[in-house]
């Protein structure tokens, strides 16, 4: 038997020969410092075989097999056409060497042995490969090999972050979490506003009660003084009131607020500026993420919410994550701390998370809560796996889904019918879409398909029991009324 080696490299594979030398040996420190060295170890390791791929687009081809653990066809060629079934080849990737240990009819291993020289070979190959493909048609120097992974290092780094536009949810991802950076700034900084502001026109706090609206209000007036009757329409336009704006411009000739120097209110009108621009941003973000959740997660915006499906595909990770997750996780997901404390504690473990924040669980009764939120919970996991595995972008199933839930809230309140079961739900939107012309609807053969059986009993009424399996039944029964009459016995003395 004949030892090889399979090394895979960004220029082709290479069979490597092994001889000469054995565990202990190659083990040893002399011999693992003369390794080193080309001219030692190409006397005990040769290179039998190369395939060289033609072009990047097949190299890139390979290595995302191999990432994979995948056996390529052109792997599985070089290596038929190159060992018979007499000869052992030793392979480094664990998920390779399963998948070609199943398909190929000679010897694979894997050991520690020739992880050592595998070690090696990634040393010396490209002294090997200048060597052997020497007279041939590749211009091979000595950044031949460096060139090569470079550049098949940036293909295969390019493919896996590729931008995909129908399932980018690092987008929902990073404009939820920037909306929730917004808010906390924009209400801090109106805050600051306000305090900073209300030395001059204390009187504007309590008729402008809306941050923004009192930021745009700070950015017109600035020094009251100026604020006259021809400055009526200015005000009308940003409270949208003409009597609220006549009250601002009695209140500011009527202040009792101190006097601020123009410098001074220039700086307090380009924070609220500032402040009114940030707002302005968080408008556009949000129209931003309505139409991402539209596109990405269309079901399960429609069902509930742009907001708090972003929240769930941004806690979760990202959508495939959301629809890997069982209904149960997805019920408390965001409530991760409340529950590791009431199971260290052994108190009752929380009943909701984000999907508090649903309009639906406002409007159910305190008891209905926690029902209501596993009905919801249960519904997102189905929008989340439709929106994640289905070719096909639609807001069909999310709109039955919803009313499912208007169906189940009813029901709670009023005992009203029981809504509809999921598979009926979901044949019945595949049909209207299968009539549409948008999917086709999958046979469903829930109605050929036997039901299983949970009971001992039940399964074993289509078994006629043979006499050798009856008078076991009986002597069991018979050793157990004896060990029930001895327990009572000892029980009575």
């Amino acid at each position: 038997m004949v030892r090889y080696v399979l090394y895979e490299s960004s220029v082709g594979y290479g069979l490597f020969q092994v001889s000469g030398v054995d565990q202990v040996e190659i083990n040893s420190p002399k011999f693992q410092q003369s390794i080193t060295k080309f001219e030692k170890f190409s006397t005990v390791c040769s290179l039998k075989a190369f395939y060289n791929f033609p072009t990047p687009e097949i190299a890139l081809e390979n290595q995302n097999d191999i990432a994979e653990g995948i056996l390529n066809h052109h792997l599985q060629e070089f290596l038929e056409q190159n060992l018979s079934s007499s000869d052992s080849v030793a392979v480094a990737d664990t998920a390779l060497y399963n998948s070609m240990e199943k398909a190929v009819n000679f010897k694979v291993q894997k050991d520690n042995f020739f992880q050592e020289i595998t070690r090696s070979i990634r040393n010396h190959f490209p002294k090997f490969i200048k060597a052997y493909l020497h007279d041939a048609v590749v211009d091979v120097d000595e950044g031949y090999v460096f060139k090569s992974q470079r550049g098949l290092a940036h293909s295969y780094s390019r493919a896996k972050v590729k931008f995909n536009v129908n399932k980018s949810d690092n987008m929902i991802i990073q404009s939820i979490s920037t909306l929730d950076h917004l808010d906390k700034d924009i209400n801090t900084f109106a805050m600051r506003v306000r305090e900073w502001y209300s030395w001059h026109f204390p009187e504007l706090i309590k008729i402008a009660n809306d941050n923004i609206l009192y930021s745009r209000l700070v950015r017109f007036i600035g020094n009251r003084e100026h604020l006259t009757e021809k400055s009526l329409a200015g005000v009308h336009k940003i409270v949208e009131d003409e009597d609220k704006a006549r009250l601002i411009i009695r209140a500011a000739n009527t202040s009792s607020g101190y006097e601020i120097s123009e410098y001074d209110l220039k700086l307090i009108q380009k924070f609220a500026e500032r402040v009114v621009k940030l707002a302005e941003l968080r408008t556009h973000l949000s129209a931003y993420l309505k139409t991402k959740m539209l596109v990405v997660a269309p079901n399960l915006y429609t069902l509930i919410g742009e907001t708090v499906g972003a929240r769930l595909i941004t806690k979760a990770g990202s959508l495939t994550n959301l629809a890997k997750y069982p209904s149960s996780t997805v019920q408390i997901l965001g409530a991760e701390k409340a529950l590791f404390r009431a199971l260290k504690n052994r108190s009752n473990t929380p009943k909701y998370g984000l999907i508090y924040h649903s309009s639906y669980i406002g409007r159910a009764k305190a008891k209905d809560k926690g029902r209501i939120s596993r009905y919801i919970a249960n519904k997102c996991s189905i929008a989340s796996r439709i929106d994640c595995f289905s070719d096909v972008a639609t807001t069909k199933y999310g709109e039955c889904l919803a009313l499912q839930v208007e169906e189940r809230l009813k029901f709670l309140e009023e005992g009203g019918p029981t809504p509809e079961k999921n598979i009926d739900v979901m044949q019945r939107v595949l049909e209207t879409l299968k009539d549409a012309g948008v999917e086709r609807a999958p046979r469903m053969d829930s109605e050929k398909t036997p039901k299983k059986s949970n009971s001992k009993k039940d399964m074993s009424m289509d078994v006629e029991e043979s006499p050798k399996h009856k008078k076991d039944k009986k002597d069991k029964k018979d050793k157990k009324g004896k060990k029930d009459k001895k327990g009572k016995k000892r029980q009575k003395g």
